[in-house]
């Protein structure tokens, strides 16, 4: 008698349906697996077999094959025990075949035959429903996760005995309903009110994240650069609920979803060390999985100490900046992962970091200055939209007991300048073009024009700052930008002049 259970694996960002095929064959007791699995997949025999003396049921003395279909796709990881233990027990004659029709199974088991956790399940869930599946096991703990997929049945599941018990009728595992009690936050920021001065540097984030343009802070330590950043999450516009699905896919494949939080409702906000590895940045691995530029996917990546982190690891980040995706290729194929992330960079000006600073003269030969700049090249800084120099706050402002303008009032501003964008892109009906930052070249053409005056200021500052034409672009997306907080329909040359403002001092374009 052949077995047949349903389960999933994730490839990329998706589930793909795998047929877990259980059956006996001559030869001494034991079991193989086949279909390429790998080896947290190979040692699932022992934990299998035990979970099942262990839940009081019986394991048949005979070999045992268990089939992986497609054998063209790699299996990893644990999440496979579950619905290779039901087929053992159904191969033993406890459980019928028609017990588990239209059914997925996922989970880790322990040996004492807890259901662990297992990744992926949000992908697994949307596949299930995809493919026609009424019904998904799951372990109790991601229970919440799969129920995210409407018109699917989720089942959660504690202990393999209570899976038996619930297939053979004996004490049915009620359906999972979804808590409407809102997630705690992920990351809470600074409020804007709380930092002293910077003042030009807090309209610059407000154009920012107006916009989802990318950002380089210069200046001296101690100067509130990384509270800057650290402040900017709490003035960007809420994800809707297409962009929150989009996250949590991400975190859920890379098993980083917080316990308690199935669904990710606040941008994320990622600031790895300079140490990463170009890997750990943009993905990879042997079997690809997303790194930090997809986990900060429609949210932000704070790069601290910009200059630190390898160059390696900067310029791969380059295409992805772009293309808003990064293809990751491997001998057995390639993998694609979302990463349209905004990049809020930091950098001091020099090693010692006081190079034109107003009170602490720098120590650095002026060779040492230029090579430490000359560490971020060209092509990436003329990837970054707004080059902002952060100043020393003087004693009167930091000792001053008024608050600033409140986070909640520039994400006011900043939320209504993204809903004029959202109404001037839906005729598109492109969704991965949702601001003025995703605009690509025919968009910037049809919405970013100038008057006369602005179009003989942008071509001076062309011909002064010796502009890219990708430099070209960004200033024209820019300038859009600051019309949209500005509440104008046209771009004026107000708006232009700003936006050149923001372009690198003391580098071409």
């Amino acid at each position: 008698m052949l077995a047949r259970i349903y389960s999933c694996a994730v490839v990329g960002l998706d589930g793909v349906i795998v047929e877990v095929e259980v059956d006996y064959t001559n030869g001494l007791p034991g079991m193989t697996l086949v279909g390429l699995p790998d080896a947290a997949v190979q040692e699932s025999r022992e934990r299998v077999q035990t979970a099942i003396k262990n839940a009081g049921l019986h394991y048949p003395r005979h070999r045992i094959v268990v089939n992986l279909a497609p054998a063209s796709v790699r299996k990893e990881g644990p999440a496979y025990d579950l619905p290779i233990a039901l087929g053992v027990i159904i191969l033993g004659g406890h459980l019928s075949q028609e017990s588990v029709q239209e059914t997925m199974v996922v989970g880790e088991l322990s040996l004492d035959g807890l259901v662990r956790h297992a990744r992926g399940i949000l992908p697994m869930a949307a596949a299930a429903r995809a493919n026609g599946f009424k019904q998904m096991f799951v372990p109790d703990v991601d229970a919440a996760e799969a129920a995210l997929i409407p018109d699917l049945e989720v089942i959660p599941v504690k202990t393999l005995a209570d899976l038996y018990a619930h297939l053979s009728g004996r004490h049915l595992i009620e359906p999972f309903h979804p808590s409407s009690e809102p997630p705690a936050p992920l990351f809470i920021p600074t409020d804007f009110a709380e930092v002293k001065g910077q003042e030009h540097v807090k309209r610059a984030l407000e154009v920012a994240a107006s916009g989802s343009h990318n950002v380089l802070m210069s200046g001296s330590p101690g100067s509130g650069k990384t509270l800057l950043a650290r402040a900017l999450p709490g003035i960007l516009p809420e994800m809707s609920i297409e962009e929150s699905l989009e996250v949590t896919k991400i975190y859920s494949v890379a098993d980083q979803l917080p316990a308690g939080t199935p669904l990710i409702r606040q941008r994320p906000f990622r600031a790895p060390h300079h140490t990463i590895s170009h890997a750990g940045l943009v993905g990879g691995g042997n079997i690809p999985h997303p790194g930090e530029i997809s986990l900060a996917h429609r949210g932000v990546l704070f790069l601290d100490e910009f200059p630190e982190f390898s160059s390696r690891a900067i310029e791969v980040m380059r295409q992805p900046m772009e293309d808003k995706l990064v293809t990751i290729s491997r001998a057995h194929g390639s993998l694609t992962f979302s990463a349209n992330f905004q990049l809020i960079a930091a950098m001091n000006p020099c090693m010692c970091g006081w190079y034109g600073d107003s009170q602490k003269p720098c120590t650095c030969a002026p060779s040492a200055v230029t090579k430490y700049q000359k560490r971020i090249s060209g092509p990436m800084l003329d990837r970054i939209d707004i080059h902002i120099e952060v100043p020393r706050v003087d004693y009167e402002k930091l000792s001053s007991s008024r608050l600033g303008e409140p986070s909640s009032a520039i994400r006011e501003r900043v939320q209504a300048a993204r809903l004029r964008q959202q109404e001037r892109f839906k005729p598109l009906n492109n969704p991965n073009i949702v601001c003025n930052a995703d605009m690509r070249v025919a968009e910037v053409r049809q919405f970013c024009k100038l008057d006369e005056s602005g179009d003989r200021l942008v071509r001076a500052a062309m011909s002064q700052l010796n502009l890219s034409a990708r430099a070209y672009h960004r200033t024209l997306k820019l300038s859009r930008t600051i019309a949209d907080l500005a509440g104008s329909d046209q771009i004026l040359v107000a708006h232009v002049a700003e936006a050149l403002q923001y372009r690198p001092k003391n580098t071409a374009g």
